[in-house]
């Protein structure tokens, strides 16, 4: 049997929830019906934290990096166009059969760019998600390496609507599931192992003040954010910060986990010390995936704008208030059988929705092929696909 060499890519935190249960089916196809995979793992190192690079990693049971590129930070044409010089050498020295990227970070738009410039086949996990919005550099990266790919692989039948619309052929849609629910359903129970207020305590950022030892029965509420659209503007932070300390944590302790993008614009604007004051307000560090997972499991409410966690709340049945005026994953909206409700940053529509969405309470709902079996079937397919 001929080997088929596939160069995977992941680029930042996000990808790499999405690329661990890929690596796991070619393992197990390998094994189990001698595929004869031949595959490399690159990271190009967009995520500049290496140590929390590898933190995901070894949580994730993540192989190390067969190529690691180092790109680290900078402007988006400085990721994209640094990816693409360096990723290029990658793909003429290996010589590869299959780019396979996932999501929508900058690497997955440079590795796209760069694989059809030297005419290797390219297959996208995580395609035909649309938010409407360019003004997101993530759209834009959806829309090139969409463009681009032999294979896309959907998670949802909107998805697929959406590439159709676009004149996408339909011999290159394959409608296979969301890989996120992969790493959620094989986790989930390293997560239940851990208790809320160990989370809590070995987490909390300094500075907080003589604040109550959090309890592992509390009701609470968890927060992340980290988009410009709501930590760029200090009015718009300040109304945000305003309601979540003056009315959210006067009923329930609100656990914020603190992006370090957000936690510079809060002390830029002056607002962290209100913050931090807070009494039912705990800040704390960037966390681990199991931490979070374990969090969004037990949280009564959850308050993102981050697209994983929207989907963790779907399957979960947390209830999620998304701060953000559009999503490209409406799949996980009320108004399709899920668990998330579009809020903005509007404080009046994000305290009528609190309200709201307590009182539902949880109802967990699982859209079609979100069975944590993705992986394998992306696999199959690209074997069927092979080389040619």
């Amino acid at each position: 049997m001929k080997t088929l060499k596939i160069v995977s890519v992941v680029g930042a935190r996000p990808n790499f929830m999405k690329i661990a249960p890929f690596v796991r089916a070619i393992e197990d196809a390998n094994k189990g019906n001698g595929a004869g995979i031949d595959h490399i793992l690159v990271h190009t190192g967009q995520h500049y934290d290496d140590s929390m690079s590898k933190a995901f990693f070894d949580a994730l049971n993540i192989p190390e990096a067969d190529i690691n590129l180092g790109i680290g930070s900078g402007t988006h044409a400085e990721q994209v166009g640094h990816t693409m010089i360096a990723f290029e050498k990658v793909v003429r020295q290996e010589k590869p059969d299959w780019v396979v990227v996932v999501g929508d970070v900058n690497a997955t738009c440079a590795c796209s760019i760069t694989a059809k410039k030297q005419h290797v086949r390219l297959a996208h996990i995580e395609a035909g998600l649309r938010s409407g919005d360019m003004t997101m550099p993530e759209e834009v990266n959806r829309l090139v390496t969409d463009r681009l790919s032999d294979l896309l692989f959907t998670p949802d039948r909107l998805s697929g609507d959406n590439l159709r619309r676009e004149g996408v052929a339909a011999d290159k849609i394959r409608f296979v599931g969301n890989i996120m629910i992969d790493t959620l359903e094989a986790q989930r129970h390293k997560a239940e192992e851990l208790r809320v207020a160990d989370i809590v305590g070995c987490n909390r950022m300094e500075g907080q003040g003589a604040k109550a030892d959090f309890g592992e029965q509390d009701i609470f509420s968890l927060l992340t954010l980290h988009r410009p659209s709501n930590v760029d503007d200090p009015k718009i932070l300040g109304e945000i910060v305003d309601f979540l300390t003056d009315e959210l944590a006067r009923d329930m302790p609100l656990l914020w986990t603190v992006h370090p993008r957000t936690e510079k614009q809060l002390k830029a604007f002056g607002l962290w010390d209100k913050v931090v004051a807070a009494r039912n307000v705990v800040t704390l560090r960037p966390l681990g995936y199991h931490q979070l997972l374990r969090l969004n499991m037990g949280a009564a409410l959850v308050l993102t704008d981050s697209g994983g966690l929207q989907e963790e709340c779907c399957v979960l049945g947390t209830p999620c208030l998304t701060l953000r005026w559009n999503t490209e994953r409406p799949v996980t909206l009320r108004e399709q059988g899920g668990a998330s409700v579009l809020v903005g940053n509007d404080v009046r529509r994000i305290r009528e929705a609190c309200r709201e969405m307590l009182e539902r309470g949880r109802v967990p709902s699982r859209p079609e092929l979100w069975d944590g079996k993705t992986a394998p079937r992306i696999v199959e397919v690209i074997v069927e696909a092979g080389g040619i």
